[in-house]
């Protein structure tokens, strides 16, 4: 059994504050400054270019990919770092378009991170070949898919509502449909358990500054089905992704591995500080941390029925439908949110009355829990939307 006790101290926490946001940015390994310090003046600085190859930098994309899929249920070498979501993201598509050359839709829904649509919709745009992006509701994925579309693009956890996309049927049903399948899984690693091999998912991406803790921008990854390795074109071809990068050839070929889809040089610092960060997890599994996040969503909400009525939970009420962030509505979310964090409870706020609270059991126990219903229940009493103060909006929310 995992003593989550022990993890909490892993971590650096300012003293006083409670930190609900780890769906949006993990907080900072305890170690990590010191441990980081020391390995840039032992590699960067006393090897200097040398670490490329005694340090192994040029390795570290694949090392830590294959770290990030064990997370996700990913063979070894399926799984690669490097750059951010966004790229990733176009990479996946550009890769599923050419897969299924013959169809022109691509199929997502209106509750998708609006990044992930921009995307779609600029690559279709770029192209200019007839492409199009179709938004349904996402209770009507499921009966949108047919022989038109030629992939499927989701978040599996909603990052307003935390709402859970049935991973399994949707991919099952997609592969019958001819459909290539890319899911985002940037709310779902760390938090929810993710089996890409067993539900034979073709691409999937995500971020690691959430629940991995890897810091902010750290980077993204992508997964590919081993059956489709060789045969993927992506659409951005950067020289780590050739065969033979150091022959610094002028004709593109493509590596027969999953280093196809390596852009540019590894971003030694951020992989560094996620390599780190992912030794936290040693002895511990993504089932153990979603069983103890449900038990303490359980507790919120209850908290929240029962002292803040005017509240709606939004998040779903089976605790297995939902991913590891809490989501409530209100008119004046805003205000609300901004009181909290100036009492010291840290949530988030998205457009136009959405307020999330992230449950992150490394960090996060029960006593966060009462103390984030306490100073919600104290905002429902002051009503801060009243206050000029309170209306006044960062440009970060």
């Amino acid at each position: 059994m995992v003593d989550f006790h022990q993890t909490k101290d892993f971590f650096h926490i300012p003293d006083g504050l409670t930190y609900l946001c780890g769906n949006s940015l993990g907080p900072l390994p305890r170690d990590l400054p010191a441990a980081l310090t020391s390995q840039l003046s032992a590699e960067w600085g006393e090897m200097i270019i040398g670490g490329w190859n005694n340090a192994g930098w040029m390795n570290l994309s694949e090392k830590i990919g294959n770290r990030i899929g064990r997370f996700i249920g990913a063979p070894k070498d399926t799984t690669i770092m490097g750059d951010t979501l966004s790229i990733k993201i176009f990479q996946a598509l550009g890769a599923a378009l050419k897969l299924n050359p013959k169809r022109k839709i691509i199929l997502t829904d209106n509750s998708n991170f609006p990044s992930d649509i921009y995307i779609a919709q600029g690559l279709t745009a770029f192209l200019n070949q007839g492409y199009k992006v179709k938004l349904v509701n996402p209770e009507e994925i499921i009966n949108e898919m047919n022989d038109q579309v030629a992939t499927m693009l989701l978040t599996e956890v909603d990052y307003k509502t935390g709402i859970r996309h049935d991973l399994v049927e949707l991919t099952t049903k997609a592969k019958l449909e001819g459909i290539v399948t890319i899911w985002d899984l940037a709310h779902s690693i760390g938090a929810v358990p993710v089996n890409v091999q067993k539900a034979d998912i073709d691409f999937a991406v995500g971020c690691t500054y959430k629940y991995l803790n890897g810091g902010p921008g750290s980077p993204a990854f992508i997964y590919t089905n081993p059956k489709l390795l060789t045969q993927i074109q992506s659409p951005i071809t950067g020289w780590l992704g050739h065969a033979n990068p150091f022959q610094f050839s002028l004709d593109y070929e493509p590596a027969s591995t999953i280093n196809r889809l390596i852009v540019g040089t590894p971003p030694v610092i951020g992989l560094s500080v996620l390599d780190f960060a992912l030794g936290i997890w040693e002895g511990i599994t993504v089932e153990d941390v979603h069983d103890k996040s449900m038990q303490l969503s359980e507790k919120f909400i209850d908290g929240i029925k029962s002292h803040c009525p005017t509240i709606k939970v939004i998040s779903p009420e089976n605790p297995v439908d939902r991913g590891s962030h809490v989501a409530l509505e209100h008119p004046e979310g805003y205000a609300i949110v901004k009181f909290l964090i100036e009492n010291s409870v840290i949530c988030d706020f998205r457009e136009p009355d959405n307020i999330r609270f992230g449950i992150a059991p490394l960090y996060n126990d029960a006593a966060d829990i009462q103390r984030a219903v306490e100073v919600l229940t104290m905002a429902m009493e002051y009503q801060p939307w009243k206050y000029e103060h309170y209306q006044s909006r960062n440009f970060v929310t």
